[in-house]
């Protein structure tokens, strides 16, 4: 039987009786028709579900008692950081999505001297919280009660600049000598993964990415296009490292 989970940025305790925000009361009333003493499952982010009943339903709005709290254990061991040159539209929106599905920890957005996609100022903030609301969504399907971090899009070389961890950094390039099966398992449990655009990585970025510690590694003889590489490598690892089998 599906069960119906749903993301509320709400404080949440067996006992108590919360008001579903906004888009939680659209998606379990409204898209569910969900009715009082209908069941659900809410979590915030704190690595648990909370089993709950839907207590009164609304035309636009609603309430749900919290009737018991379950500790979610299905995280990766192997944490994944995306940084992924963004992408047009609904690729970027498939990839996080997919690497959400896939258990990625993080996803770092970046502008490359060959993104398509320009983001700045308001426009980078309405996209920024869009891609959260992807991400939220793909935790509601997968059953992940962590919600993986989206950045906000920043330069290349300030993202690179700024990552944190002394784990392996990699850049995905088709003309690489190293293949991925060649690593060696992450001592600490995480990585970097760097995932051109849809024009690829420039010289130039390559560049920065090898001053702050980027080694090229390369997956198979193909060359993939950018929403097929990321999820491809993120899959790879983690059948060999992760939690995949």
């Amino acid at each position: 039987m599906r069960v119906i989970r749903a993301h509320v940025d709400l404080d949440l305790a067996p006992g108590a009786r919360v008001a579903l925000p906004e888009a939680a009361a659209a998606h379990l009333l409204r898209v569910l028709r969900l009715r009082e003493g209908d069941a659900c499952v809410l979590f915030n982010g704190d690595g648990h579900d909370y089993d709950a009943r839907i207590a009164s339903a609304g035309k636009r709005d609603g309430e749900a008692e919290v009737l018991a709290r379950r500790p979610v254990d299905n995280e990766s061991p192997l944490r994944i950081v995306l940084l992924q040159g963004i992408a047009r539209g609904e690729k970027m929106d498939w990839i996080l999505q997919k690497a959400t599905e896939l258990g990625v920890a993080a996803v770092v957005p970046v502008h490359s001297e060959r993104s398509e996609v320009k983001l700045d100022g308001a426009r980078a903030d309405k996209r920024l919280a869009h891609w959260t609301s992807v991400v939220v969504s793909a935790c509601e399907q997968s059953g992940r009660a962590r919600l993986p971090a989206v950045a906000p899009p920043r330069p290349l070389h300030e993202a690179a600049a700024a990552l944190a961890g002394d784990g392996p950094r990699l850049l995905l390039d088709p003309f690489a000598a190293r293949t991925a099966a060649a690593l060696a398992a992450p001592r600490d449990g995480g990585l970097v993964l760097a995932v051109g655009p849809e024009g690829g990585w420039s010289p130039r970025d390559r560049e920065t990415l090898a001053a702050c510690g980027f080694e090229g590694i390369r997956l198979g003889p193909r060359v993939l296009r950018t929403e097929t590489a990321g999820l491809a490598a993120i899959a790879a690892l983690q059948a060999r490292f992760g939690d995949l089998s």
